[in-house]
């Protein structure tokens, strides 16, 4: 057979992109109104980032079960399991358990990333896999997609990041930036300040220019996310491939439910792999 690849919800992978390479998706948990709903499975509120919720990211039991499987077509080839970073979720750490009591061939990877970010190095690992490639040599393709990629944010609010906890050395500036726009990017899995701006416009400039500076001559793929704003997602996307005419049409997709709940309303991200 081959080997089959794994990710999750958070991975924002467009289910055609998923079906072409074969990529299955567990889906992360939003808990609303003591309902436990199932991002991608179950119908999520689209304002659920104005609502006092919370997430969870997928069980070892889900995992297992989806793992399982996974080896059972793929005839004994292995797995290769592609998350959301560690340092943003717990998914990952069970993820790793799930393996360990799958007993089969399963490589948990570590996207040190989220939305596309994960997905690309799913796409990359699916690739690998189609090109006939070992659990060896999927999990390597990976582990290369990882260290290309790049990540950015920006964010219109920062309630959500106050009540997210997941800003790495936020706390020193979030108290006082009530006029700030901040620029984010991900840096070894976690979400940090790149960048202070004193206006949304700005600051989604400051995240072109970034991501124009990393792809320079080259190509790349590259998505383009939002929250509740796919006009301005259209836009930035529109502009990224104006002044990158060496890379494809972006990806475009919302962050979806999980991750909207962490960075509110009206954020825009570029998730870079080069």
């Amino acid at each position: 057979m081959a080997v089959i690849v794994v990710t999750d919800s958070s991975s924002r992978l467009p289910a055609e992109l998923a079906a072409r390479h074969g990529i299955r998706v567990v889906p992360l948990h939003v808990l609303v109104d003591g309902t436990d709903l199932r991002d991608g499975i179950d119908d999520i509120p689209d304002d659920i980032h104005e609502r006092t919720a919370s997430t969870a990211g997928a069980t070892p039991a889900e995992l297992g079960a989806l793992y399982e499987q996974a080896l059972r077509d793929s005839d004994g080839d292995g797995v290769v399991a592609v998350h959301l970073s560690a340092a943003l979720s717990s998914t990952f750490n069970a993820a790793q358990q799930a393996a360990q009591d799958c007993g089969g061939p399963v490589r948990t990877i570590d996207s040190r990333s989220a939305a596309m970010g994960t997905g690309f190095v799913a796409v990359a690992a699916a690739r690998a896999a189609a090109a006939g490639g070992d659990l060896d040599a999927v999990g390597a393709a990976a582990e290369a997609a990882v260290r290309s990629g790049h990540g950015f944010i920006v964010v219109q609010r920062l309630d959500n990041l106050r009540r997210s906890g997941r800003i790495g050395g936020a706390a020193a500036w979030l108290g006082t930036a009530l006029s700030l726009k901040p620029l984010l990017r991900i840096d070894d899995g976690k979400l940090v300040l790149a960048q202070r701006v004193r206006t949304a416009s700005k600051a989604v400039m400051a995240m072109q220019d970034r991501v124009c500076e990393l792809v320079g001559d080259g190509s790349a793929s590259i998505a383009v996310h939002h929250v509740a704003d796919p006009a301005a997602a259209v836009e930035l996307a529109a502009a990224l491939q104006s002044r990158l005419p060496g890379c494809d049409e972006p990806i475009v997709t919302d962050l979806g439910p999980v991750l909207a709940l962490h960075v509110g309303a009206g954020a825009l991200a570029v998730v870079v792999s080069l």
